[in-house]
């Protein structure tokens, strides 16, 4: 099941080109409610309907370091400090966007944008403190995952070994375009990823990749304790702005589109625009204390 978020915040399955009103409403109580979930009798063309973000979770972990191909990206480029595995931390859930909306460049507060590609974890079940063959019970599905980055701010944070505030300004969390429930995944440890910018790739691996399994690390973020409809991230691939040999030509700017694919998960589309022209104000001053 293809499980949508859309228009004013109606719940749907994408059948074809048509979209299947659920009567439910929203895709985290569709989930809490183990999917026993009715049909409202409506149906919807999907080519007329505006898709949002798929879910709004309660709880979204991050996991760093995961693809190691990542991590030796930015040694060889020697960046300001290491992105190790085990690194986790939370995502500001107010920070999500859907498809098609727009990243704002805050370029009173960063010069340096960047993305990464990333698979993210839908969990369907409530638990903590089991174990890896006990994970997958609780994944309900896959998504992508869009992780926004202020470099400039990430390398202040890391000087003390913690990251947040550069990844959780408003709008830096592109999710979507929808959830694709985990029985219609064959593989998940088997899927092209590919991100590109205006067109050109900038980012291209495989879930293969990845150093941890998922169900090691559903089961390594369990002591946090799942709600229904928690996300988790499986970290990056190589090929992000900063590990280029010029990141300043490929940091992201207002005007660019970014398309964030997975095989199988579909394509999160993103244009990046400034503050002015998605506020139509200046933008404010930022407060600095540091």
């Amino acid at each position: 099941m293809k499980l949508v978020t859309f228009d004013d915040g109606l719940v749907g399955r994408i059948d074809g080109d048509t979209v299947v009103e659920l009567d439910v409403p929203s895709t985290r109580a569709f989930f809490e409610r183990e999917r026993q979930v009715g049909e409202t009798g409506r149906t919807f063309a999907l080519a007329d309907v505006k898709l949002r973000a798929p879910i709004a979770p309660r709880k979204f972990f991050h996991t760093a370091g995961n693809f190691r191909e990542h991590h030796d990206d930015l040694v060889r480029v020697d960046w300001s400090h290491p992105v190790n595995k085990g690194i986790v931390f939370f995502q500001n859930v107010d920070a999500v966007i859907g498809p098609d909306e727009p990243i704002v460049y805050p370029s009173h507060l960063t010069r340096e944008l960047d993305y990464e590609l990333e698979l993210a974890v839908v969990i369907g079940k409530p638990g903590r403190f089991f174990s890896a063959d006990q994970a997958a019970e609780h994944i309900a599905g896959y998504l992508v995952f869009n992780d926004i980055t202020a470099r400039d701010i990430q390398r202040r944070e890391m000087e003390s070994g913690v990251f947040s505030f550069s990844k959780a300004i408003e709008t830096f969390c592109p999710i979507g375009p929808y959830i694709v429930t985990a029985d219609e995944i064959e593989d998940p440890h088997d899927l092209d990823m590919e991100l590109r910018v205006n067109g050109d790739v900038r980012q291209k691996s495989n879930t293969a990749r990845m150093s941890v399994s998922i169900p090691q690390l559903v089961a390594y973020h369990s002591p946090q304790t799942y709600s229904a409809g928690d996300l988790i991230t499986t970290g990056t691939i190589a090929g992000v702005a900063a590990s280029t040999d010029d990141p300043f030509a490929n940091y992201l700017k207002p005007g660019d589109v970014v398309e964030a694919e997975i095989e199988g998960l579909g394509i999160l589309r993103n244009p990046v625009v400034s503050w002015s022209e998605a506020y139509g104000t200046e933008e404010p001053p930022a407060e600095q204390w540091v």
